[in-house]
């Protein structure tokens, strides 16, 4: 269903994942990596979403590490890899990377307007710096790792996000959740939902934490969450 495209900024290019919707015209959403890079389960993801409706594009985030990474979370040689890449990643130039994509989907002749995005993991906390420093129109975190040492960029929200945050989260303890919900659960553009008795990547396709009922839910909730702010 997708096909490849190339985002442009001022330092380079890197290659993105588009899919495209049966609507000639239709809101937009970049759907952030996880750090298995841009691989099956995030290409699955991104023709989910061309196929409820949108514009959808997965820019290749680890370009500036390492170009075209596409590995699982079925080896211990692949997670070694996968951590690698995380600890090397700048985060400031990811983010920067998203807006350029968003700028480049808004342009696009089958983009109606209206840019939202997703993110998972890494890309959950992407997600949420992707809500303060950008102009997406709606942003949804999953499993975010990392958000509760950046709780303060949420004064700079001026546009809805979704949190979905697992409550047994191995990579977003206890105490991380408590200074998340306590900074953020009043936030008047904030919505926050727990998934009790979930692990991280609980709506990973084929992970050893995938929880399908919660996963299903999560996604009901994304879905309707765009419907309301993308249209």
């Amino acid at each position: 269903m997708g096909e490849r495209t190339t985002i442009t900024t001022d330092d380079g290019s890197f290659s993105a994942y588009l899919a495209r919707p049966k609507a000639a015209s239709a809101p937009a959403v970049v759907v952030i990596q996880e750090i298995f890079g841009v691989n099956a389960v995030m290409r699955e993801i991104t023709d989910g979403l061309a196929g409820q409706g949108y514009l959808a594009i997965c820019p290749e985030l680890f370009w500036r590490i390492e170009p075209d990474i596409d590995i699982t979370d079925k080896s211990e040689a692949e997670w070694k890899q996968a951590f690698a890449l995380m600890n090397a990643f700048d985060v400031d130039s990811g983010v920067r990377d998203i807006a350029a994509t968003l700028a480049t989907i808004r342009k696009d002749p089958g983009c109606s307007g209206k840019v939202g995005a997703v993110g998972f993991c890494l890309g959950g906390l992407l997600a949420f710096l992707t809500a303060t420093r950008t102009d997406a129109d709606a942003s949804v975190s999953y499993y975010g790792v990392g958000i509760e040492s950046r709780v303060a960029e949420a004064e700079k929200l001026a546009q809805p996000l979704l949190l979905h945050i697992a409550e047994e989260d191995q990579f977003v303890p206890k105490q991380a959740q408590a200074v998340i919900l306590q900074a953020l659960k009043d936030h008047p553009m904030i919505e926050i939902h727990t998934y009790p008795g979930c692990n991280h990547a609980f709506a990973r396709p084929g992970g050893d934490h995938y929880n399908e009922a919660a996963a299903r839910l999560a996604g009901g909730r994304t879905l309707q969450f765009f419907k309301k702010h993308l249209g």
